[in-house]
């Protein structure tokens, strides 16, 4: 669990700086930076997506997006995480209109990726963190830009990174075995997906509900075991 805690660690030390800064630049320079983190968050869902290799790979990310969506809506997952953070926002928050947002898309993109399932389980199965150092590393440097545009929320994200890389590292042994390369590529792939979402919501041109998505990356690995 090491590499977890250094993780957090992370988020929470960057988030501090980050909000720190916040409110100390111009609204002009606010926006623009905000721009800026965003077309790095689709840049980042991109560089996932492409990670698709195999002719099947396409079909089984399409499939996954389609069922999972429909997952997620009836289950109201995005309805979810929003009142989640709004119950947060109530307790910690105070007056941070930025609040849901920063924790919701902090949360979402901090947590979906090779780096946290891989880093997890090599955590958990050999107790070496060095995946996850790095990803600490990473989110700790995006946590201070993510904080300074939508301040404390960002934050709160160690909760889900602790609960899903926590749970991963724990039960590793299990993973290790039934998660091949090829299910990681597809939802891998579904998870860059969803960040170059994330990004496109955040500019502002679309209003995509990535949490009612969510599900697409377990109905990925479901699809794969069956395919490959």
């Amino acid at each position: 669990m090491i590499g977890t805690i250094v993780n957090i660690a992370a988020v929470l030390g960057g988030s501090t700086v980050g909000v720190l800064f916040r409110g100390r630049f111009p609204e002009k320079v606010q926006n623009t930076v905000i721009h800026g983190i965003s077309l790095a968050v689709i840049l980042i869902g991109m560089q996932m997506a492409f990670s698709i290799e195999k002719d099947p790979d396409i079909l089984l990310v399409i499939f996954s997006l389609v069922i999972g969506a429909v997952i997620g809506e009836s289950l109201q997952i995005e309805k979810r995480l929003n009142k989640f953070g709004e119950s947060l926002k109530e307790k910690f928050g105070g007056g941070d209109d930025l609040f849901v947002q920063g924790f919701v898309q902090a949360s979402l993109i901090y947590c979906v990726g090779a780096m946290a399932i891989m880093g997890a389980i090599q955590d958990g199965l050999n107790s070496n963190p060095s995946i996850l150092y790095t990803k600490s590393l990473l989110d700790g440097i995006t946590s201070i830009a993510f904080a300074a545009s939508t301040g404390i929320g960002v934050a709160f994200s160690v909760i889900p990174i602790f609960i899903y890389q926590g749970s991963i590292t724990l039960a590793s042994s299990w993973a290790a075995v039934y998660l091949t390369e090829d299910m990681i590529r597809v939802m891998t792939a579904s998870g860059g997906l969803l960040i170059t979402a994330i990004g496109l919501n955040m500019l502002g041109v679309s209003k995509i509900k990535t949490g009612n998505l969510l599900p697409a990356l377990l109905v990925a690995v479901i699809l794969s075991a069956f395919v490959f």
